[in-house]
């Protein structure tokens, strides 16, 4: 008789338990704004969407991000400095893989991103931003950690060097580009370093005359534009 009187009780303690711990989620200030630990589920499950911290409405610390399929491994976090808005935040596969990180201001990222090879920890783009647009060199990388291209952007155009290397971090193309489109001096080189295309382009197209190489002499010259024959 005791024994079941105890299981009841324990049992009463536990709902109680329970229901002040959800009474303590989800909550809003006198201003009506959240405040302490918020969780939510997808609509008509039992799968986690997000949790984090409110202080009257502001972000604190750390926040998790889940998808349906993701049970306990969010698919992005953000952490939150509470003094300025700014987050550093990091995505994830399903499996819990680092894809990529940086820092969020609100919506926008700002400052350096770096995202990461499928297969490996290794670094596959470094990329700037500045009011979520690209800003700065966006420079890609080979598995093996050498540069395959490194491209320069101002507020979300490319804007200047375009540079394409080989996996043995030989130039293979250096090009230009003003307002986003491709403008000036083209050369284009063979795995050695040696020049195989020469040329100029103005308003992204070949302009002028263009020159190709073999064993370092001209083969075959051309004008652009091409005057149509008659």
């Amino acid at each position: 008789m005791k024994k079941i009187a105890f299981i009841l009780f324990f049992g009463i303690i536990l709902s109680s338990l329970n229901a002040f711990s959800q009474s303590e989620i989800n909550q809003m200030d006198a201003q009506g704004k959240r405040h302490g630990v918020w969780k939510k589920n997808f609509n008509g499950t039992k799968q986690l969407r997000y949790e984090g911290t409110f202080e009257h409405g502001k972000e604190i610390g750390e926040f998790k991000f889940y998808c349906e399929e993701c049970k306990t491994q969010p698919m992005a976090t953000k952490n939150f400095s509470g003094k300025d808005g700014l987050a550093e935040v990091k995505y994830f596969t399903i499996k819990g893989k680092l894809v990529s990180e940086g820092k969020m201001k609100g919506k926008d990222r700002i400052g350096e991103w770096v995202y990461y090879h499928e297969k490996s920890k290794d670094v596959m783009i470094r990329e700037n931003y500045a009011n979520d647009k690209l800003d700065g060199k966006v420079t890609t990388y080979y598995p093996n950690g050498k540069i395959t291209e490194e491209t320069d952007y101002v507020l979300g155009i490319k804007e200047g060097e375009d540079n394409y290397y080989s996996p043995d971090g030989v130039l293979l193309k250096k090009l230009l580009y003003k307002n986003d489109e491709l403008q000036g001096p083209a050369l284009y080189y063979d795995a050695y370093g040696k020049v195989i295309i020469e040329g100029f382009y103005k308003n992204g197209k070949k302009h002028g005359l263009w020159k190709y190489y073999k064993d370092g002499k001209v083969t075959l010259e051309e004008t652009f534009p091409k005057t149509e024959k008659k």
